[in-house]
Order: structure tokens, then C-alpha cells, then sequence
């Protein structure tokens, strides 16, 4: 039993299978404080490469154990710290601009939760005011903040898209992320050519002309 187990388990993490809507994250995960995880998640690192028979006497190894613990705390997991989500404060449209608004080109850095290998691509979002306007940084916020924590790909566009529904008070929201992932470009099947797209279409968005349009303006050359 516990072997067909541990064999589900790979075949979920090889085909990068998503098993929840939601982060999986325990009840206690804040307990801790950010100084304690960090002292405990060093620990750990140390024993991982002593384990594989590095010398950490070494000045090149010295503080990597303490460095990779700050990293995971304090930068690529900070997102599923809940004190550090984005503050966005939303503001009335008064110049009544009424057509799809779309950030594009979001760059993304995330996680993947199955061998916590990077996630390195883009995001493109847009949504259709109806009456309240987000500022436009707080939409790259919201993508770095969901992208900073072990996850699938399917999840995080979906989290980025029920985000904005939330703080803008309409469905008509969309999310579009082209990423490429380290655990299938560098490991395991090693494509460093293949990137996965993942799209979430809310409201309006799920018109087919709607669509289309956002589409269309991701395909747009941006030029300075």
C-alpha cells in the first residue's frame, strides 16, 4: 500500500498534476515567526547538503545554508504570508472609461510545488470597469504576491483572477499566464523549448468576441 502511494504521488509531481483549488497551507502555518522558520528551514538546508557530502567549511558554502532559509522565508514563498498581500485600493471611474484595460507582459517568477524548481514566464490580465478602477501597479502586485509561493500553474491563474473579481467587485476579469518551467526544461523530460499556457476568462470575457479582442491586444508590440 504504501508503495502504490509514494507511486501516485511521483505521478502526480512528474505530470504536474494541481490536486487543489487552493493553497495547501495548514491551519498552524503562521505559528512560527519569520526569524524561527528561518532558523529551523537552516537546519535543514545544512543537514540536506552535509547529506550529500558537501564541505560547508568551505567560505564558498559557509552561509549558504542561512541564505537559501532568508530566500525562502523572506522572497520566492513571501506570498503565502497573508500579512504581505497587496493593499489595493480601488477608485471610482470617474472619467467613465468603459472598454477592456489590459496589463500585459507581467513578468512572472513562481514556484513549482512538485520538485520546487522556478516558474519563469509572463502574466497578461484585464478586466472591464464597472465602476471602480485598481491602480495599475497593484495588478503586477497581485501576480507577484500569488506567484511567490509553491505552485501549479492552473491555481495561480485562477487565484490571480478571483483577486481582482474580489477587489473590483465584477466577474468580468481575465488572466492569461506562457510560462516556462525548470522542473520539465532543465529535469525529467529536459524540453527547453516547451513553455505551458494556462488561461482564466471571468464574466464578459467568457464572450468569444470579448475574448478574442483581449487576445488580440497581448499580440500587440509594445514600443518606447
Amino acid at each position: 500500500m504504501s508503495q502504490h502511494i509514494d507511486e501516485l504521488h511521483d505521478e502526480i509531481g512528474e505530470n504536474h498534476i494541481a490536486t487543489s483549488a487552493n493553497t495547501p497551507i495548514r491551519p498552524d502555518a503562521f505559528e512560527l515567526t519569520d526569524d524561527e522558520k528561518i532558523e529551523s528551514i537552516k537546519k535543514d538546508v545544512t543537514n540536506i547538503l552535509q547529506t550529500l557530502g558537501m564541505d560547508l567549511n568551505d567560505d564558498s558554502l559557509r552561509g549558504t545554508s542561512n541564505r537559501v532559509a532568508k530566500m525562502f522565508v523572506k522572497e520566492i514563498f513571501g506570498g503565502l504570508n497573508p500579512n504581505k498581500k497587496p493593499k489595493s485600493s480601488t477608485f471610482e471611474n470617474k472619467y467613465k472609461y468603459g472598454e477592456m484595460l489590459v496589463e500585459k507582459n507581467i513578468t512572472l517568477y513562481s514556484t513549482c510545488e512538485h520538485h520546487l524548481l522556478p516558474i519563469v514566464g509572463r502574466a497578461h490580465v484585464a478586466y472591464i470597469s464597472n465602476g471602480t478602477v485598481v491602480g495599475l501597479s497593484k495588478m503586477n502586485r497581485i501576480v507577484d504576491y500569488f506567484a511567490k509561493r509553491p505552485q501549479v500553474q492552473e491555481r495561480l491563474t485562477i487565484q490571480i483572477v478571483e483577486e481582482l473579481q474580489k477587489v473590483l467587485g465584477t466577474k468580468d476579469v481575465a488572466c492569461v499566464i506562457d510560462a516556462k518551467h525548470l522542473c520539465v526544461n532543465s529535469r525529467g523530460i529536459r524540453d527547453i523549448e516547451s513553455s505551458t499556457v494556462t488561461a482564466e476568462f471571468g464574466g464578459q470575457f467568457k464572450d468569444k468576441n470579448t475574448r478574442q479582442e483581449f487576445l488580440d491586444y497581448i499580440k500587440l508590440e509594445t514600443k518606447f
